[in-house]
Formats: C-alpha cells, structure tokens, sequence
C-alpha cells in the first residue's frame, strides 16, 4: 500500500491534469497536443472525428515510413568524392630500379648446372620429338626432375587422354586400355604439363599450359625457386648485379649523384634493388621546379649478356615510383625500360584520402588489421600489397609447413625445398588456385586511408644515336672499367629521365554524403509537413509515454497486491467469518449450544468464579467491510483525491 501511495504521488508530482487512467491520459494528451490532428479527433464529432482519426493516422504512418527512409539511408554511409587541385613545390617520390635478372649467370652456374642441364634435355625432347633419345636422361640428376616431372597430355582422343612422362615410360592415367601414345605427337595433340603430387604420391594433380613456353618457364622457375630458398641471404646479394656496376651516371637537378645515394634492397624477383631518396635514414628531397632539367637522370647497365638463359627471358630494368618509407613492390607495380633506349617519364601527382570507420574499411597505420606485417622488418609504412603478401604467406605456412621464397619469412621458420618438404610446390599450386583463401585475405586486408599515386606519362627515343654511340660509349667505358676499348653496348645500355610535369597536384578526398545535419533537416523537414509538429512535440510525446509508464507501474503494483491476498484468502476452506459469527463466539465463550440441548450438571462450576455478563453487543451485521482512504497531498493545497 506504501508503495503504490507513493507512486501515486510521484505520478501527480510529474503532471498535472492527464488523469490516472490509459483513457483520461490519451484524451489529455490529444487536447493539449501542439500537433494538429489529435486535437480534431477530440473536439469534432462523430463522422469528423472519423475522418480525422484515419487522415492523423494515414500521415503518421507516412512519417515514419520517411523517417525509416533516411535513417536507413543515413546509415549506409554512403560517402562522395571531392576533386580539388593545388599548387606547391613537392618531395620527390622514391624511385627504385631493378635489373630484369636478379642474378648474374656467373656467380650462379654451379647452382643452376644439374637445373640447366635438365632444362636441355626437356627443350631437346619437346623441340625435336621425332628424333632418337635413347640416352637422353644419361648423367642427368633425376632427383630433381622426380619432385616435380613435365609430362605430355595427348588430347587426340578427348574421352580418354594419354599421359607421357618426358623421361620416363609411358603412363595410361585413363581407365582405358588403348596403346600407349606415339612420343612424336605435335603441338597441337599434345600439351605440355606438370605432374604436382602430395609427398606419398596418392594424390597427383596435372597443371596445363596451352603453350610449351609457359610451361617450362614456369617449372624452371619453381625448380630454381627451391635451390635459391635453401641459399643464404648474404650470399644470394652477392650474386647479384652490385651498384656500382647497374648505375653508371646519375644527376639529381644540378647535384651529382653516385649509387651511394640509393639503398639496397634484395627483392627475390629481381636481385638487388636501388632505391633512390627513400627517406627512411634520411629526409625526402624536394624537386625545386617542374621540368627535365630538375629530375632524376641516370644511366644504367643491365649487363644483359650475364642474365640467367632459362630464369629471365625479358631484358631491360624495372622501375617503380611510389612514396617515401612504402616497400616497393616492382613486380606488380612497376614499368619496364627497354635497353638502347632514353625513357622520359613525366610524373603527376594524385593524393587519396578515404573516410575511415564507419564509412569504408580503410586504416591510418594497419595496427587494427588482424594480419602481421612480415615487411615491418624494412621500416615502412603499411599497404594493403603488404598485407595481402603478409597473409599468404601466413596460410602457406600453416597449410605446408614451409614459407615462399618470394615472400619475408615469420622468425623460427623455413622456406619450402624439395629436400625437407617434397610436397611443397602442389601444396603451393592448391593454395593459390584456392578461391576461399583470397577472399580471406582480401576481407582481412585493408586499404590505407591516405595513400600518393604517382601518374607517369612515357616516351622513349632510341638512345645513343648511331653518330653519337662511338664516343659515348668510349666514356662510360673508361669511366667504369678504365678501358680505352668499348666494353658496353647497346644491348644493356638504359637511359632514363624522371620528372615532374607540373607542380600541380591533385586531392581526392572522401566527405560524408548524409551527415547527421542532413538527417535532422529531412526527419524535421517530414514532421513538420505531414503532422505540423516539431522538436517541442516530441518532447510532448515522450512525457506521455512516461506517464503511460507510471500508470503501468501502478497498475502492476496494484495486481500484485491483489494477487497476494488471493492467495492468503486460499488458506481458509470456506469463506471468512462475519462480525455477527465473532460476535457470538465472543459472547458464548463455552461456545455451549441451545437451551434445548442438555446443559451441565448442577454445581459443576461450583469452585470457579461466575462468568461475567456480556455488554451490549453490536449491530448484527452480516459483513462489515472496513478500507482505509488513501489520502494523497497535492504539490500546494493538500486536496484530497
């Protein structure tokens, strides 16, 4: 009783007028309402009132199929593109050059012989089928050819396709029984491919090339792959094209430069590379104006005629133009510059800046990216191409104990080979034909939200020209190997200048398409059309749900009241006494019946003190139904309710 006499009082304290019933709180609401339809429905009559319940009800409805419109609408965060261009001196980019060949043939042939003599006799069986072979895999070391063998498909017959191992005996891998297949089958019936099996040979699977080039490219390279993994890193630099042998002249603006101003980094594709003003030892170099004549302009020697025959078969150097302190990656990024040739490349400069969380999934340093930077180890910044290598490589090791050699290598493991892991190259052909481990990486991945693209526009001009090549290659000459003989050529002779255009750049920048502005306007906009309401009616709105909250409060303080006395009255087996009972068990006190019945022995009560007599007893009432009145004080008159 306490409890609800005290929520009484609250709800009175709360408001004033609206009434302690569902009804009387809804007939306040609508005649004091600032919103237009309510107060009709209340005030009009009966067909009126009609009318305006199903029209208040009808734009209500469209209000808030308006206002679900915009939130949702608000909440696809949806963002649009800027495009503003500026004007002001800026760094010029890094600019890393690589040799097409990542080693030189000399420092390697011990590595590569056994491969390159196997490679012969592959090239000899393929090019010329018809002739005799009988002592063909004599001296070769078939250790190597066995992890990963090349095999002829005959396709003459598709229903049942015929298998040929190049050096071994003729295999059926069909259901048929038909003859075995005539070696001498030409290009067009027979197709070359690899023979990838797990490491107890159960399971063999066929990669299929449409052409023999591809083919045998592709398994000399997986075959050099596992020799070069299993070569320290030291040792495979020294392998490599140094710098001062790659670049023989360069000038940056007016101020000359040497290789000693590039840094060295070994890229498994392409050796060593030479990254000019990376600024990670030290700060970026502005360009003091736009044009040729304030770039970068070098000379390289590719030194083509020491290239690996089998490894490398284009020649030239590759180049990339990314920003200061990123890991370059040239093989998916990078241009090529032909030999005998000058590349002018002119540079502009588009900057990205992306809306981060919730608008896209884009990160500022890749610290809330679940992918461990394996490139973290060179000091650089965090690109989406680092964490999309970072992750395979991660799956590559869980899924075949081993890391690829193209990729850095997590501490405390192993890069795959045909000795310790003999499965590694199908294990490494399923992974990346996988379409789940992609998606993976790609959901995991994200993009950087401010990111530099550097557009280039190219032209080449052969260089030197046929009156000039005497002489200057009597300089480089004598310049690298103080030689009064030539002993370079045209063939691994690059030019190449790199410059910017203009000092114009261009922003793209992501801004919110609906912002929480636009989201007030329309909801507002759409209140105020269909309903003729506002802010303040809302605020109307929400007091009733509060007062409806309170008389439910109540309501449900008063069930359970009721509920418990239900259950106290169970107790009884019949219904409780009334006053006239009581007061006839109280003047009986013997409870004795009638006088009909046959009353006590005389003297029985002798020794006991006489009874006294009752009083007047009270009105014979059959029910006496007694409840106090709740009583409840108002904020200022203490009126009674």
């Amino acid at each position: 009783m306490q409890v609800k006499k005290y929520l009484l009082k609250c709800l009175h304290r709360l408001q004033k007028g609206p009434g302690y019933t569902y009804k009387e709180l809804l007939v306040w609401y609508c005649d004091n309402t600032n919103t237009h339809g309510p107060k009709r429905i209340i005030r009009e009559g009966p067909k009126k009132k009609a009318m305006w319940f199903v029209l208040t009800l009808l734009f209500a409805t469209l209000v808030f199929w308006q206002w679900g419109v915009f939130i949702r609408t608000y909440l696809s965060w949806e963002v649009s593109v800027a495009l503003s261009l500026g004007f002001k001196a800026m760094d010029f980019p890094a600019v890393t050059i690589c040799n097409s060949s990542p080693f030189q043939y000399s420092k390697v042939r011990h590595l590569l012989k056994d491969l390159d003599e196997l490679m012969d006799a592959v090239l000899e069986r393929i090019v010329a089928p018809e002739l005799g072979h009988a002592n063909v895999t004599k001296g070769l070391n078939l250790t190597i050819w066995n992890h990963m063998p090349l095999v002829l498909i005959d396709e003459r017959n598709p229903r049942h396709p015929m298998v040929v191992d190049l050096f071994g005996d003729d295999r059926n891998d069909s259901a048929s029984s038909h003859p075995p297949p005539d070696r001498t089958c030409n290009a067009q019936g027979c197709k070359v491919a690899m023979r990838l099996c797990s490491v107890n040979g159960t399971v063999c699977t066929f990669r299929n090339f449409t052409s023999a080039t591809q083919a045998v490219t592709e398994w000399y390279t997986l075959q050099a792959t596992s020799i070069f993994s299993q070569v320290p890193r030291r040792e495979l630099v020294k392998m490599g094209y140094p710098g001062e042998q790659l670049i023989l002249a360069c000038l940056f603006g007016a101020e000359p430069c040497s290789y000693r101003n590039f840094t060295s980094v070994f890229h498994p594709d392409y050796g060593n590379c030479y990254i000019f003003n990376w600024g990670v030892t030290e700060p970026a170099l502005p360009s003091a104006n736009p044009g040729v004549e304030f770039g970068l302009k070098l000379i390289l020697d590719i030194g083509q005629e020491d290239y690996v025959p089998f490894l490398t078969s284009t020649a030239g150097a590759r180049l990339l133009l990314h920003e200061q302190r990123s890991y370059p990656f040239v093989k998916d990024e990078g241009i090529y510059a032909m030999s005998g040739t000058e590349t002018s490349i002119g540079v502009l400069v588009d900057k990205l800046e992306r809306k981060g969380e919730p608008y896209s999934q884009c990160t500022m340093n890749g610290s809330d990216v679940p992918v461990r930077n394996l490139y973290s180890d060179y000091n650089t910044t965090y690109s989406i191409q680092a964490c999309i290598r970072s992750c395979f490589q991660d799956h590559m090791i869980q899924n075949c104990t081993c890391g690829h050699y193209l990729y850095p290598l997590p501490p405390g493991k192993k890069y795959c080979n045909h000795q310790e892991f003999p499965d590694w190259v199908y294990c490494y052909s399923e992974l990346r034909r996988s379409l789940d481990q992609r998606e993976t990486c790609i959901q995991m991945c994200k993009e950087s939200c401010n990111d530099t693209q550097y557009k280039m526009t190219i032209s080449m001009a052969d260089w030197p020209s046929e009156a000039s090549e005497d002489w200057i290659f009597h300089v480089l000459s004598q310049e690298r190997d103080q030689s009064t003989n030539i002993t370079l050529s045209r063939k691994g002779i690059v030019k190449l200048n790199i410059y910017f255009q203009e000092f114009n750049y261009r922003t793209i920048e992501e801004s919110a398409a609906y912002n929480i502005v636009w989201l007030l306007s329309n909801l507002g906009g759409q209140f105020g059309f269909w309903m003729g309401g506002s802010v303040l009616c809302l605020i109307e709105f929400a007091e009733i749900i509060i007062d409806f909250l309170w008389i439910t409060v109540i309501k449900l303080v008063a069930l359970a009241r009721s509920l418990r006395q239900r259950r106290a009255q169970a107790r009884y087996a019949g219904p409780p006494p009334t006053v006239a009972e009581l007061v006839e068990a109280h003047s009986n006190c013997a409870f004795q019946p009638d006088a009909a019945s046959e009353g006590p022995e005389p003297g029985a009560y002798a020794h006991e003190q006489a009874l006294p007599i009752p009083g007047t007893p009270p009105p014979n009432y059959d029910s006496l139904r007694l409840q106090p009145l709740d009583v409840i004080e108002s904020d200022s008159d203490g009126d009674a309710i």
